[in-house]
C-alpha cells in the first residue's frame, strides 16, 4: 500500500510596519506599509522563504498593493 503527502501551505508574518496615508478601498480604513515574510511548507516542512514589502489595510487586513 502507498500513502502520498502532498501537504502544501503558506504562512505570512508581518515583522515590521509603520502608517502609511491612504484609506482601504473596501472598509475604509487606515493603511500601513509592512515588510512580509512568507514560508513555504511542504509536509510541514518549511522549503522556501521570500521576504517582500506591501501596503495592508490596519482594520480588514487586506492586501491594498505588493512590492515584490
Amino acid at each position: 500500500m502507498v500513502f502520498f503527502c502532498f501537504l502544501v501551505d503558506q504562512k505570512r508574518k508581518v515583522s515590521n510596519s509603520k502608517p502609511a496615508a491612504g484609506i482601504c478601498s473596501r472598509c475604509g480604513g487606515g493603511a500601513s506599509v509592512a515588510d512580509m515574510k512568507t514560508a513555504t511548507r511542504f509536509c510541514y516542512v518549511p522549503f522556501y522563504w521570500k521576504s517582500w514589502r506591501a501596503i495592508l489595510c490596519t482594520f480588514c487586513g487586506s492586501i491594498l498593493k505588493s512590492y515584490r
